[in-house]
């Protein structure tokens, strides 16, 4: 596991923030987060106006805006800007931002490698102190799994699995309908991402990603993949976003195991999204008979407070910076989000080529 803190120090005084694009995850995430963590959002811009201005009116947001060159000009100087446009539009939007500035963009790091690369260029050519917003990272549950394997309490970490088995309202994403890539690059990457953030760079990836007759204007909406680790390392991540047959054997967990414990965290809100059903989290300490599971109370959730970990660390990267000092690596920094891109880009070309044939060796 990495020596990171998943626990930033948001300055006393915060930054203010612009916040650059008002979709469902801005509504949902980024604007509770910021009133609950006591970060000051300054300003909206949207392309049209009135989902903007009704959060706006919602936050008692003064400033508002439907042209992006128009807000970046008149935005403070100290203002942290936030990027929660289509993943195809952050590089040009990027390039409108003040040189040196610090920047906060959702995921996915672009939509493909490509873009990835092209986003990370335009942030080292810039100077921009950007990371990308990987917010479960900093899930309460995470966290929590961090410091029990942290302190030893399931001991060597050998196992990571995600596990999805739900009805998700794809209807709430029209902007994902009729392009080629849609869960591993908009929902399975968390994990992906995740997973690297315990484990490190596996070796190589394997993946299967499909579609469902139900669902005809997506890409694909189940997957599975291997991350593939040194033996004895494993970790796997399965997802089916079509099980349409009720509540009774739908899934949705992160399990950790170890060499003398386990950890399992029920992710509540992907179950009946975006309502949720409450999180479950659990923890083993030793194995066999001597196996004992007990329940732990974690505040919080993924939605909306692991948002504040990532403005945080953002926050706290330039309070850091402006002070003098020399601030530690923002964990979900560009230069290190593009390794989780890339085994994204691995997961897609496994899902190209596919695997071995059995006629092969008949």
């Amino acid at each position: 596991m990495h020596a990171v803190s998943y626990t930033p120090k948001i300055p006393k005084k915060p930054y203010p923030v612009l916040i650059i694009g008002t979709g469902g995850i801005v509504k949902d995430a980024h604007l509770p987060a910021y009133r609950m963590a006591g970060i000051p959002v300054w300003g909206l811009y949207n392309r049209t106006r009135e989902k903007a201005d009704a959060l706006a009116a919602e936050y008692a947001i003064d400033s508002v805006f439907e042209d992006l060159e128009a807000a970046i000009a008149a935005a403070p100087a100290a203002t942290i800007f936030d990027l929660a446009l289509p993943a195809s539009l952050f590089a040009d939007a990027l390039r409108k931002l003040p040189e040196g500035a610090h920047v906060l963009i959702q995921k996915p790091m672009g939509e493909d490698i490509g873009q990835a690369r092209e986003i990370l260029s335009v942030c080292r050519e810039r100077g921009l102190k950007a990371a990308i917003n990987c917010q479960l990272r900093y899930a309460p549950f995470v966290v929590a799994a961090r410091r029990l394997i942290a302190d030893g309490v399931i001991g060597e970490l050998l196992d990571m699995e995600m596990r999805l088995n739900v009805y998700t309202p794809w209807h709430l994403f029209p902007f994902l309908e009729g392009i080629p890539r849609v869960e591993m690059l908009y929902h399975s990457v968390h994990y992906v991402d995740l997973i690297r953030s315990f484990l490190g760079e596996p070796r190589s990836v394997m993946a299967r990603t499909v579609g469902h007759p139900d669902m005809p204007k997506l890409a694909s909406v189940r997957s599975s993949l291997i991350l593939d680790y040194a033996d004895p390392v494993r970790a796997t991540i399965t997802t089916n976003h079509s099980h349409n047959f009720g509540f009774k054997h739908q899934e949705s967990y992160l399990k950790w195991e170890g060499t003398r414990g386990a950890i399992q965290a029920r992710i509540g809100l992907l179950m009946d999204y975006p309502k949720g059903v409450g999180d479950v989290f659990e923890y083993c300490e030793g194995t066999g008979e001597d196996a004992e599971w007990k329940a732990m109370e974690i505040e919080g959730s993924w939605f909306p407070e692991a948002f504040i970990g990532t403005m945080g660390e953002v926050q706290r990267h330039k309070a850091e910076l402006e002070a003098g000092r020399d601030p530690a690596p923002m964990p979900c920094d560009v230069e290190d989000v593009i390794r989780s891109m890339a085994c994204l880009e691995a997961a897609y070309e496994s899902d190209r080529i596919g695997g071995v044939q059995p006629g092969a060796f008949l």
